[in-house]
């Protein structure tokens, strides 16, 4: 189709049918370089995914690589954050991959990757968190995480339905509770002006805001978003011969959101994969004769899991669970197998074939320019991608690479000053480090 400020390169589009995506031997897959550290690591990452496929494939295949725009990059080149050039060459091009991006301070776009998710509907935030043999952690066994998160990606409080205190469209909603809801709208605390009044008295303030401030948030949680996330974490664990999945929630306390989104994974376990009840349930699994046979469905409260990640990881395998409980435990576990720095992600939609792959962590701007970062996040999300994409010789040269780079020690400054014996290198440097050991 015709962009308004692009123009793609020479090369074949992925296409998706029946579910299973056709890669042709030449895609072009878009990239966001990113803003702050991300031109550079972007510049060491597109190095070393250009290696392995020379190395895999000896010029049988090679990326056509089609740069698009978000963030400060874009702001300053076609003054808009996010382009519609880039979100319709996402949804024509189906797969991509993108550096960290600057989210802009007040106005209209809240989060960059969260406008991206929801535009896309990339459902899925796919968190693998693994350990690599001599990256610094501050756990005593990082060796025993081995675990994929399935985030749900668009519902829940970042669905971004929430409005200040003392607007009209607060006001609203605290008026229609009050008359609808009368019983709920008690539990708002300082829901009206008496109530207010009477606190700020209580505790002898003489001057206070004379109108209600209740910041209001919505929070959804649906049936059908609950269960295309949960069945695409039960189809890789069949897939992938995992051992359990287990639903992380907070369903003790919000039982008609976070508690029907484990209702819901039992149910779809049960009626989608044909898993019975363990020991009267409700943790239930799947039987001899069945795709998956043996495969663990349990369930787990979110404060418990972030304990027993910590304590008992070798309990936790595939993790399906909420945004919010997502977002807490992919960072908490990427602290404990040496930092948000190499923690790779993909935003993915399993039934139109669109995914982005992604750095996760920030733009870190006091680095730009520098040569300095590690790239490790950007290369694991690029292998992440080409195993998506079917090309797992690209994937296992670049897990064999980084593999190897960390070993030898010589490796960027985050690792070098807790690594005994390490040599810090540039970011660049690092990149041809991971290629040298392919």
């Amino acid at each position: 189709m015709p962009y308004k400020d692009l123009t793609p390169p020479s090369g074949g589009k992925i296409s998706i049918q029946n579910g299973r995506l056709n890669v042709p031997d030449n895609p072009i897959l878009p990239f966001i370089r990113g803003d702050g550290t991300g031109p550079d690591i972007w510049a060491a990452s597109q190095r070393v995914f250009d290696a392995a496929v020379q190395k895999a494939y000896g010029g049988k295949c090679k990326v056509s690589w089609f740069e698009v725009y978000a963030g400060e990059a874009a702001k300053n080149k076609f003054d808009s954050w996010l382009p519609d050039d880039t979100i319709e060459v996402f949804k024509e091009y189906l797969v991509g991959i993108k550096g960290p991006l600057t989210t802009p301070v007040g106005g209209g776009i809240r989060s960059l990757n969260v406008a991206l998710r929801q535009m896309l509907d990339l459902y899925v935030c796919l968190r693998p968190v693994q350990y690599f043999q001599g990256v610094p952690s501050p756990v005593k066994h990082p060796e025993k995480v081995n675990m994929v998160i399935f985030r749900e990606n668009t519902e829940d409080i970042y669905a971004g339905i929430e409005y200040a205190g003392g607007t009209p469209e607060a006001q609203k909603i605290l008026d229609f509770f009050a008359k609808e809801f009368p019983k709920s709208f008690e539990k708002m605390r300082f829901g009206t002006k008496a109530k207010a009044e009477e606190f700020w008295k209580a505790v002898g303030a003489k001057d206070f805001p004379s109108e209600v401030k209740v910041g209001i948030g919505i929070k959804p949680v649906s049936y059908s978003g609950s269960v295309r996330l949960i069945h695409s974490a039960l189809s890789y664990s069949v897939r992938s011969k995992r051992k359990s999945v287990t639903l992380v929630h907070k369903g003790n306390i919000m039982k008609f959101t976070e508690g029907s989104f484990r209702d819901w994974g039992y149910e779809t376990a049960k009626n989608y994969f044909g898993a019975v009840e363990l020991d009267g349930g409700p943790w239930c699994k799947i039987p001899e004769g069945k795709p998956g046979a043996g495969l663990v469905i349990k369930d787990a409260i979110a404060d418990i899991t972030l304990q027993q990640v910590l304590t008992r990881p070798e309990d936790f395998d595939v993790i399906a669970t909420l945004n919010l409980n997502g977002d807490y435990l992919s960072d908490a576990l990427a602290a404990q197998v040496g930092g948000i720095g190499i923690a790779p992600g993909g935003n993915i939609n399993y039934i139109t074939g669109h995914a982005i792959f992604e750095a996760t962590h920030g733009t870190a701007p006091k680095y730009a320019n520098q040569d300095r970062v590690n790239p490790g996040s950007v290369v694991l999300s690029g292998e992440m991608m080409f195993r998506h994409l079917g090309w797992t010789e690209v994937a296992d040269l670049i897990l064999k690479g980084l593999n190897g780079a960390i070993a030898s020690k010589r490796v960027t400054y985050d690792f070098a000053r807790l690594m005994q014996g390490a040599t810090e290198i540039k970011c660049s440097q690092f990149g041809e480090n991971i290629i040298e050991h392919m």
